[in-house]
């Protein structure tokens, strides 16, 4: 039996990982610190015979005994509201973290793959962003700690590539939904959700003639697994190349939800990119892959499953309680 060790497993994203790995018949060893993550997201599978999971910290040293074959990296901060508020840490676990992990694959002769983000673009000066831009990043800037946090990984992992002939794959991942995500983690789906659901006014920061392209959690796992299992080594950019305006996708959420709410405009924060479009074509032509779930059909999904949710996690705060750990 294959074994995997997927880091960030207690997340959005490293949930349904774990999710179709156990399904593939991998036996999968899961990590996460929990600073963001949630053990709810995993809770189901701990009665998985061929599941483990361990609370640990991969800014410092990773040990897993036994046999890897695959390594999967998500173990990072994601939203604005989590990585403004643990720069250090955000800063840590795209470094340290990659540093260790990429040493772990080396040891145990595994196959690795960083979850890069679209982020590497910054604000993009082309459109759509294909994978061979550089990118318009403010290095200082407050994002700027996730950024480059991701372009450092790209940058180490690449090195274990051509230096130890390391066996790597780099997913850019663009934005991504589904069920999951965290109600107030500050990103737009989420967001716009969450205030429907309160009967609050859609806060659009900027004018909303922004753009993104939302991909669905079960396409994002679908990419992500075809990269891992290909023969890639350079990024590939994963998610899906609809576009669209914040201002007409607030519009969708009011349809969605038949809720009545104005929507509210506020200053756009500090280099928030403008467009965010992906180019497939490289995903299409090496993994034959692309998007098959309609925004209608996902975004019904999520809203779903928002609304299961109990209605004391409408109100929490968007603001975790990360108490000391950013300290170190």
């Amino acid at each position: 039996m294959k074994r995997v060790l997927i880091t960030g497993a207690a997340g959005f994203l490293g949930s349904h990982l774990c999710d179709r790995f156990l399904l593939e018949g991998f036996h999968v060893i899961a990590m996460d610190n929990l600073i963001t993550g949630d053990l709810q997201n995993i809770e189901h599978l701990f009665k998985e015979e061929h599941f483990e999971f361990y609370h640990h910290d991969v800014t410092k040293f990773v040990h897993v005994p036994g046999k890897l074959d695959y390594i999967l990296h998500f173990a990072s901060p994601a939203s604005p509201i989590d990585y403004l508020k643990i720069p250090i840490q955000t800063l840590k676990v795209g470094s340290l973290g990659t540093h260790n992990l990429l040493g772990l694959a080396k040891e145990k002769k595994a196959r690795i793959l960083i979850a890069s983000t679209s982020e590497v673009y910054g604000d993009p000066l082309v459109h759509p962003q294909s994978e061979d831009y550089y990118g318009n990043v403010n290095t200082i800037g407050p994002r700027g700690v996730y950024d480059e946090a991701k372009r450092f990984m790209e940058s180490i992992t690449m090195a274990y590539h051509r230096f130890h002939g390391l066996e790597t794959r780099i997913a850019r991942i663009f934005n991504t939904y589904g069920p999951r995500m965290r109600l107030n983690d500050g990103r737009v789906i989420p967001a716009f959700i969450g205030q429907a659901l309160r009967g609050e006014d859609l806060t659009i920061f900027g004018d909303g003639m922004q753009t993104r392209s939302f991909c669905y959690v079960d396409d994002q796992i679908e990419g992500l697994f075809r990269l891992l299992m290909s023969d890639c080594n350079d990024p590939i950019n994963i998610g899906n190349p609809e576009e669209i305006t914040i201002r007409d996708f607030a519009q969708e959420i009011i349809n969605l939800t038949q809720s009545n709410q104005k929507v509210v405009y506020k200053s756009l924060p500090v280099d928030d990119p403008l467009q965010r479009q992906p180019d497939i074509t490289r995903a299409k032509e090496l993994l034959g892959w692309e998007p098959k779930i309609s925004r209608s059909e996902g975004m019904k999904r999520t809203y779903q499953y928002f609304q299961s949710l109990p209605k004391e996690e409408l109100f929490k705060t968007a603001h975790r309680d990360f108490s000391d750990r950013n300290k170190a």
